[in-house]
């Protein structure tokens, strides 16, 4: 096992082998061959509609080249770390999400992601293609003493849109693929990108996933601007997969509901008296005459919906009509609530102003199963000033904020429930965890969370700064501790998972085989030992569960055998020893757990130098084939 993340163009193209075999000679692609097989859907022309800039070749490029980077445990900064199913990674997300493409390839839910809005002012990251953690760690002081400032990017620089373009390309890129076939995702954006943001959705998500562009007021008043005063911004939406993507659909809040029916079928069901009974008036091309009738009331009175007629004339196009035809109210009738009002719209025989007016009963379940349709805008419901409002309550200082209301809105609606995970790759103050631990409150479910981050510095002219916080990423993990503090405060009784696990980004664990023809004996040796010397062992198990393709949440149990450690991850399904000084009664331990755990399939991983001497390396292999264990791999 080397230290490179999954090469995402090399799974490509064994895709594109297995559809296509007669495309490839001598392992290659032989695009004339290609061009023959795919027929009328190949377009060469020189002009045709398309959306480029310069270096989008290079942002694809970045996106498809892997990492050599790992994720390192943080327990001394997470809560709960040996329960919890969340995870906080700071770093920069650009490597990160290469990090968990194989972990994580098709299982978030659902992305939330408020990233840069380029107004000049806030940061573009500029990525280095040949070695992106080195740029990391010189960006973020982990080298070279201070860090280098993120640069803004004004519009009189010259590349104002292409900058931001090339930043985000290959991070949606690399998103899009951990999404869940009925995933979905959510982008907060300003006025500034929007147009250039939908058509590089529309390239990496397909125009025809696209589901919706939400404009939401941010604010009531602003005194900005040169033409218009400012006030929204707009959620952009897209699906993983339009034709499997579950339909939006609001939740029905229950204590909408304030009513209990207490006689009939339904008894005990929660209720409420919903919109009164006739809809609208009578459509003359719709045929709707026989829906204006009489109703009897519960003393002995008639009442019709407001119009000149009365049955048994025939209606006339204006005259109100109810909602249902003669035969669905004989079958529905007893579902009317009848109500002595001075303010009805209705008739009674004698034309005038009737004393009752009439509803139907709406129940809670029916609604929930049916659920309704969101409203494509927001008008102020949702405003940043509820982000900022609830940052001052858990003293965490930072700028506009969104509000958890938002996300929580957007979980409700794409219908995330238990183990579902929600991702936000620009977790900022740590927005979208909190929402994740409110509406698991709230609704009782246990979605997952992932939040990356970036160890952005704090200007020493901030209040952030100046109360102490170096980096974004400090902010957001206390605002998410705060949060589950009060959270608890206030609902004690509450068991919910509001811990978070932290993971750093760093470079492999792996030492990268560099030796020239002038090294020495003891510069020979060192390589002999092939992880690095201030790496601890739970850094490596991690690096492995990455190239595995593991969950980084997995349960882990330690077992001693013959005086060593060694690590167990998914009750067998991954047995790992770092040990020194592996001898022939580890590896005849290690064979036994199979018997005594019973994994479907057990693989083992050994540290390459750890074995007391190549007999009983040679020798571990064969014990471990004999027990049924066919995948050893050294590291």
């Amino acid at each position: 096992m080397d230290g490179k993340t999954m090469d995402i163009v090399a799974e490509n193209v064994g895709k594109l082998k297995e559809l296509f075999p007669e495309a490839f000679t001598e392992g290659k692609v032989d695009f004339e061959a290609l061009k023959e097989v795919l027929g009328t859907f190949v377009d060469d022309r020189d002009e045709r509609y398309s959306f480029t800039w310069n270096g989008k070749s290079k942002a694809r490029m970045i996106a498809q080249t892997p990492s050599t980077g790992t994720l390192r445990p943080c327990k001394e900064e997470s809560v709960d770390w040996d329960t919890t199913q969340n995870i906080f990674i700071e770093g920069d997300n650009l490597e990160v999400l290469k990090l968990l493409q194989k972990s994580y390839h098709k299982k978030v839910k659902m992305i939330y992601i408020d990233p840069p809005y380029n107004t000049g002012k806030d940061f573009v990251y500029k990525d280095n293609f040949k070695d992106n953690i080195k740029n990391y760690k010189e960006i973020t002081g982990q080298v070279d003493g201070e860090g280098r400032n993120i640069s803004n990017n004004p519009e009189t620089s010259g590349r104002y849109h292409t900058d931001w373009l090339n930043m985000m390309y290959p991070r949606l890129k690399l998103a899009r693929n951990l999404l869940k076939d009925d995933g979905v995702i959510f982008i907060s954006i300003g006025a500034e990108e929007l147009d250039n943001l939908v058509k590089c959705c529309n390239e990496i998500f397909g125009e025809e996933n696209f589901i919706e562009v939400i404009p939401r007021v941010v604010k009531a008043t602003s005194f900005k601007g040169s033409f218009f005063s400012p006030s929204l911004d707009y959620v952009l939406c897209y699906a993983r997969d339009i034709l499997v993507a579950e339909p939006f659909s609001e939740g029905i809040i229950e204590k909408q509901f304030p009513k209990t029916e207490t006689v009939g079928e339904r008894i005990g069901e929660k209720y409420r008296d919903d919109t009164a009974y006739y809809l609208s008036s009578l459509d003359i091309t719709r045929g709707s005459y026989a829906q204006r009738y009489w109703v009897e009331c519960p003393d002995g009175s008639k009442v019709i919906p407001p119009g000149k007629t009365f049955p048994p004339e025939q209606g006339v196009a204006g005259d109100g009509v109810w909602r249902w035809g003669p035969e669905t109210y004989e079958k529905q009738k007893h579902l009317l609530v009848f109500k002595e009002t001075t303010r009805s719209p209705l008739l009674d025989e004698n034309g005038n102003q009737a004393k009752y007016n009439v509803y139907t009963k709406s129940y809670l379940k029916d609604r929930e199963d049916k659920g309704k349709l969101p409203r494509n805008f927001f008008i102020d419901t949702i405003q940043n000033r509820k982000g900022t409002s609830l940052l001052k309550e858990l003293k965490i200082p930072f700028p506009f904020p969104k509000p958890i209301e938002l996300i929580e809105w957007f979980m409700n609606i794409s219908s995330t429930k238990n183990d579902d995970i929600v991702m936000d790759f620009f977790a900022g103050s740590g927005t979208c965890a909190h929402a994740v631990h409110s509406q698991n409150l709230n609704d009782g479910f246990s979605r997952r969370m992932i939040s990356i981050q970036l160890p952005e510095f704090c200007d020493e002219e901030t209040e952030a700064f100046k109360a102490g916080y170096k980096t974004i990423s400090e902010i957001s993990k206390e605002r998410i501790r705060r949060a589950a503090t009060k959270i608890k405060e206030e609902n004690p009784e509450y068991d919910g998972d509001l811990g978070f696990k932290v993971f750093k980004l760093d470079s492999t664990n792996i030492k990268p085989w560099e030796v020239g023809f002038d090294l020495d004996e003891k510069e020979m040796e060192a390589f002999v030992e092939n992880i690095k010397t201030e790496r601890r062992e739970e850094d490596v198990l991690y690096e492995i569960l990455l190239k595995y393709g593991l969950d980084l949440t997995l349960p882990i149990t330690e077992h001693a055998i013959a005086g060593q450690k060694v690590f167990d991850i998914g009750m067998g399904a991954l047995i790992i020893c770092l040990s020194d000084a592996i001898s022939l009664e580890v590896v005849e331990g290690i064979a036994k757990l199979k018997d005594e755990l019973g994994p479907e399939i057990m693989r083992v991983v050994f540290k390459d130098s750890g074995f007391e001497d190549d007999v009983v390396k040679t020798n571990a292999v064969q014990i471990l084939k004999q027990a049924g264990i066919v995948d050893v791999r050294s590291l």
